[in-house]
């Protein structure tokens, strides 16, 4: 009897998105009378920080600070259509269709300064911190507060834009049914190192080192702090999380929280995450969706780690004590 020490590798690709009646995402910016901007969108932020990256993206389209952007997440009754937060698709779908609402708002704020100015709208740039100038005579400018007062109380002008984003659909082949179900992929890579007990079952998880293509992190703290989330969420499901042995008659199935085995902080391993930047050609600035590939690799290189440590392959979640220790016991009687 002995602690074994075992290693495994996953590697995956995940869609961003889905293909199913072109996977529409819709959005609205407008300005207020102060030159602040407002996005409406029926997407939902969960958690992993939609409204920061619509944002981020809303003011790096229109050429103004972050912080004079506000996102409104509203409802289906009351914002533009969106299919859902789900499928890894929030920051690819929502973000395309904030950039082509942004920049519709965008050449009207520009066609305002414009008649302020008394110069051609293609002469304007923006500074990003709240400027309208110029171009090759910086000296000659005018602040979005202003251009806003303007379209509002003097041009009768709305400073808004609408924006959707659609996939081309993709029908299958009759002759061989192939289709291409998205537009663009993530990937991602698990080494694992696990101790596993031969005696008693036990695993315990050292080290994950993840390496994650996302196409572009942009933001890159937020982009680390749901990578390094997702990679122990992927150890729970590997080794905790489960409903059985209740499932499906919950007569004696845990109440809550309490009652439900996942891994407390001492349980969590040593995690390593590299961020690869490679631009997806349709994305937002190149951003690809990372939400649910980052709780994919550990599975498997989990499963695979404890194949490599005692040399029997469980194939059923969670990989619990007792399912290695039945699968040694039959090993050894063959």
């Amino acid at each position: 009897m002995a602690i074994r020490l075992g290693r495994g590798v996953a590697a995956i690709n995940y869609p961003t998105g889905m293909n199913l009646g072109g996977d529409p995402t819709q959005a609205l910016v407008h300005s207020t009378p102060t030159g602040n901007f407002m996005v409406t969108l029926s997407s939902v932020d969960l958690g992993q920080g939609m409204k920061q990256i619509m944002a981020q993206i809303c003011a790096e389209t229109i050429g103004v600070p972050t912080d004079r952007v506000v996102v409104d997440t509203a409802d289906t009754d009351t914002g533009p259509h969106c299919m859902g937060t789900f499928a890894s698709r929030g920051t690819h779908r929502a973000g395309n269709a904030v950039i082509q609402a942004a920049k519709e708002a965008r050449q009207v704020m520009l066609e305002v300064a414009a008649e302020e100015l008394e110069v051609n709208a293609s002469d304007l740039e923006t500074d990003g911190q709240g400027n309208i100038l110029v171009k090759g005579a910086p000296q000659k400018s005018i602040s979005i507060f202003d251009v806003a007062l303007s379209a509002h109380f003097k041009r009768g002008r709305s400073i808004s834009g609408r924006g959707m984003f659609l996939i081309p659909r993709s029908y299958p082949e009759k002759e061989t049914g192939a289709m291409k179900p998205s537009t663009c992929y993530a990937h991602a890579c698990t080494v694992a190192e696990v101790e596993v007990d031969d005696e008693t079952g036990e695993v315990t998880v050292l080290t994950v080192k993840n390496i994650f293509e996302i196409g572009r992190a942009l933001n890159p703290k937020m982009v680390e702090q749901q990578l390094v989330g997702g990679s122990w969420m992927g150890i729970s499901h590997a080794l905790y999380e489960t409903t059985e042995p209740y499932y499906p008659n919950r007569d004696h199935g845990g109440t809550d929280f309490n009652q439900y085995l996942m891994p407390g902080p001492g349980d969590l391993a040593e995690t390593e995450i590299i961020v690869l930047e490679r631009p997806s050609a349709d994305g937002p600035y190149g951003a690809k969706g990372p939400g649910e590939m980052c709780a994919n690799p550990q599975i498997p290189a989990v499963a695979n780690a404890v194949f490599d440590a005692v040399g029997v392959r469980i194939d059923t979640l969670p990989i619990t004590p007792e399912r290695i220790l039945r699968a040694l016991k039959a090993q050894a009687a063959n």
